[in-house]
């Protein structure tokens, strides 16, 4: 029998779980969730008292779409789609006083609304105007419904944009920046994994290993891009956050470099591939060019996960210390470089059929230590931030010639 003394708990086994949300309570994934979770619950009481309709749901989906993760977003996300929603009910109110609801008139409904949509831009809410179209024309009272749709949709869209205006959404460059560190280290532990099997003799299977790999980071910079993406538009128009456009471009111009860098890791990969398939089962260097480009690889490892740290640093000192850490190993890099490509001359005056393919590798070290040097990242970033004011001046200049020739039309 159960124990009538000891006190029932019901939210025992939800203890857990609260305990975890109340730690990550400043996760921009639990904002972003209690947010629209609030919003959809708030328009539903709205609509409630509004609404003609007994279960009002449509104004819990729009304010569900409409809040998006960031204000940005769910500024042109809103306006899409109220503007979607009413080109609908328009549509089912232009047919209803025409046919009604038969087969081919729902297939004449679904195509109009949809050619209407794209008229009218609302993107990816093209399908939203066949939904609220035939959702309005298979009911009885088509005026009354489709009154009662648009209001709840005017009243979704409002509560959410209000939502995000009194409670701004997360800033989602955290998740962008572990992003980028993850994609730095994935292609530092490329170039350590590269280094490694120099030693022994060379395998053509291991070689092909890690440049599938290096082809495999193609896809990891498309997702960081789209997390990069998602934390431009959080920091757009967003209250909180008073330098946005450095945080932007300081990203960008990061995610750009270690792109260009993965791109050149990649032909690296291909040499040696091709390296190891002309040595057949013998060493692909000497030990002493072994020892070298070991070195070197282990020493731009390094620099690459010092650059994605410092693009990261949202703490002026710990930028810094970040920076010189970088410099330190790019010149520790370039000496090892040195040492390399004299050791590399060495090799080819008894094998010159090499000469290319150790010129190559030369080059595309060259190339890498060349894009994360700390000069050509600020230099970098100082021309996007000049375009992106020069871009601002063009359009205020707009601006003022639109305005002027506003009123020389209408006249003095």
């Amino acid at each position: 029998m159960p124990d009538l003394a000891r006190p029932f708990r019901p939210l025992r086994p939800l203890r857990p779980v609260l305990r975890r949300l109340a730690t990550r309570r400043r996760d921009p994934v639990v904002v972003q969730s209690v947010r629209s979770t609030g919003a959809a619950v708030l328009s539903y009481v709205v609509a409630l008292r509004l609404s003609s309709e007994p279960a009002p749901l449509t104004a819990p989906l729009t304010a569900l779409l409409v809040v998006q993760v960031t204000l940005y977003s769910t500024l042109t996300t809103g306006v899409r789609r109220v503007n979607s929603v009413v080109a609908g009910v328009l549509v089912a109110i232009g047919f209803s006083a025409l046919v009604g609801l038969t087969w081919w008139s729902l297939g004449l409904v679904i195509l109009a609304s949809l050619v209407v949509g794209h008229l009218v831009r609302v993107d990816e809410f093209v399908p939203e105007v066949a939904i609220s179209a035939m959702l309005v024309l298979g009911v009885t009272r088509v005026a009354d419904t489709a009154w009662d749709r648009v209001l709840e949709t005017l009243i979704g869209a409002v509560v959410g944009l209000a939502f995000n205006l009194l409670f701004a959404p997360p800033v989602w460059v955290e998740p962008a920046g572990r992003a980028i560190d993850d994609l730095a280290a994935r292609m530092a532990a490329l170039m350590t994994g590269m280094a490694d099997e120099l030693t022994g003799r060379s395998s053509v299977a291991q070689a092909a290993t890690r440049l599938h790999e290096a082809r495999r980071l193609d896809n990891d910079i498309a997702d960081v891009d789209a997390a990069l993406r998602q934390a431009e538009d959080s920091l757009r128009m967003n209250p909180r956050v008073r330098e946005g456009l450095m945080f932007r471009l300081v990203l960008r111009t990061g995610l750009d470099t270690l792109e260009i860098c993965a791109v050149v890791l990649r032909v690296s990969a291909r040499a040696l591939t091709d390296l190891a398939k002309a040595r057949a089962d013998e060493p692909l260097f000497s030990p002493p060019v072994t020892r070298a480009l070991q070195d070197l690889f282990g020493h731009m490892a390094l620099a690459v996960h010092s650059f994605s740290r410092l693009i990261t640093a949202q703490v002026t000192t710990n930028a810094e210390e970040q920076e010189e850490r970088l410099t330190r190993e790019l010149g520790m890099a370039r000496r090892a470089r040195d040492r390399l490509a004299d050791l590399l001359l060495e090799q080819l005056r008894s094998e010159p059929g090499q000469w290319q393919l150790h010129g190559a590798l030369l080059a595309d070290v060259d190339r890498v230590l060349d894009e994360l040097d700390v000069d050509k990242r600020s230099q970098r970033l100082m021309e996007e931030l000049d375009r992106h004011s020069r871009l601002r001046r063009e359009g205020g200049n707009g601006v003022r010639r639109a305005l002027r020739r506003a009123r020389r039309v209408s006249g003095p």
